[in-house]
């Protein structure tokens, strides 16, 4: 049985695209290894799980993203992205866990 790569590839494409992002100030390339993530996460859910697990954690990693802007406000950016990558990691590994 193959390793389910999704967390990993959730947590990359948060923490990896802010990254990108703040430090090349390219907000367009981050948001390119955002969605190169979010499209290799969502393969992997849509093949292990099907369409409605991968709706659920697609809106989760889109969520993730959103709210991690208004988060930033209160807690920094960093920690906003970093607990909000780790919710999304959490649920992507749970769900692999589950199987289908």
């Amino acid at each position: 049985m193959a390793a389910n790569l999704s967390p990993l590839l959730t947590t990359v494409g948060l923490v990896g695209g802010y990254a990108v992002a703040r430090y090349t100030k390219k907000r367009p390339l981050g948001g390119l290894v955002l969605g190169a993530a979010g499209v290799a996460a969502a393969r992997e859910w849509q093949r292990d799980h099907g369409t409605p697990v991968t709706a659920g954690l697609g809106v989760a990693y889109l969520g993730a993203f959103g709210a991690a802007h208004p988060l930033a406000k209160k807690i920094g950016a960093w920690p906003a992205v970093l607990s909000l990558a780790g919710v999304v990691g959490v649920a992507s590994a749970v769900a692999a866990r589950s199987g289908r």
